[in-house]
């Protein structure tokens, strides 16, 4: 070998331990960087300072071109407090849905006075701050009081699709959230409470926490959108971080009964659920008194999961949750 040929080999030699070192490098940021992002995202918010919690919650109705829909819809939403003050902390999110002949607004309105439920849990420590989304649950028929929404993919139009995750979509998008499913959370009110159980089964690759008040379990639609039929039907893997709270007042017997049917359902399935009565009936009183019980759980719920991340080994992520994080 002449000493051209050798200078020639030491440089390739040079080359090759340079794009080692490089790219043992490039895999040790790209590591550091996934942690940052869990640290950030899995870190829930900390209780809101008593100036923040000084100024009164507030709401307001924004609109999205829904392709699944084929139309304008509309949400409401209510930040936490303090939200514009950090741009780098992210929130769980809460669905809540709304009822028959219902709107958006329902929820945020004197009938459901959700912010000032919102108000007291903060104050006491019993929700960590959240960004709040009441979502246009009518179906392309719209709102009327001779029928409840279908919030399934029917005949009017893929409700469910359009819910349970176009609109998470659009969510992360436009807001910091923890884009994980263990902090995502959807309940909601009669009609309301069946859609999100529905709606959430069928999206469990984006909701692992859901509630209903005075809801049904078992729809004219058939099996797939009865949620006390279709929950044998879904894989122990995909229900495996599933939590569910359920509660009807004394006086709705149907509710009451179809609760503890599925109730009894999902213990045989070893899914984590409470149900509970209270006096009282299908009415507003019974479910603004009641929403505090149904979002102290789901608050119990974070608490819980930021627990389980904060201890789960920084190599074993699942799968679907990775998925999340990198398509926002």
């Amino acid at each position: 070998m002449n000493l051209w040929q050798r200078k020639i080999l030491l440089m390739v030699s040079l080359l090759t331990l340079f794009g080692i070192n490089y790219k043992q490098s490039a895999q040790a940021q790209i590591l550091q960087d996934h942690i940052d992002q869990r640290k950030l995202s899995f870190h829930l918010p900390p209780q809101p300072s008593a100036s923040a919690l000084s100024v009164p919650l507030t709401y307001k109705l924004e609109t999205y071109n829904s392709r699944v829909m084929e139309e304008i819809r509309t949400y409401g939403v209510s930040l936490p407090p303090g939200y514009d003050d950090n741009s780098t902390q992210r929130y769980p999110v809460i669905f809540l849905l709304h009822g028959g002949h219902g709107n958006p607004e329902d929820w945020f309105e004197p009938k459901g006075a959700a912010l000032n439920t919102l108000q007291k849990l903060y104050t006491e420590g019993k929700l960590p701050p959240s960004i709040i989304i009441t979502p246009d649950g009518n179906d392309k028929r719209g709102s009327s009081s001779h029928w409840d929404p279908q919030y399934i993919d029917g005949p009017h139009g893929k409700v469910a699709t359009a819910l349970g995750d176009e609109l998470v979509k659009v969510v992360k998008n436009r807001y910091h959230t923890i884009p994980y499913r263990d902090f995502w959370a959807m309940g909601g009110l009669s009609s309301g409470g069946w859609g999100a159980i529905n709606i959430g089964l069928h999206n469990l690759k984006n909701f692992s926490i859901l509630f209903s008040h005075s809801g049904y379990f078992k729809d004219r639609s058939g099996p797939q959108n009865s949620p006390v039929i279709y929950i044998k039907t879904v894989s122990p893997q995909a229900t495996r971080n599933l939590r569910v709270y359920l509660d009807s007042g004394k006086l709705d017997s149907e509710e009451i009964a179809e609760a503890q049917q599925f109730s009894q359902v999902l213990r045989q399935l070893s899914i984590y659920n409470v149900f509970r009565e209270f006096p009282g009936s299908h009415t507003w009183r019974y479910w603004r008194e009641h929403l505090a019980d149904s979002l102290t759980f789901v608050g119990e719920q974070f608490k819980i999961a930021q627990i389980a991340h904060s201890t789960e080994d920084l190599g074993l992520k699942r799968s679907e949750d990775t998925e999340d994080a990198r398509n926002p």
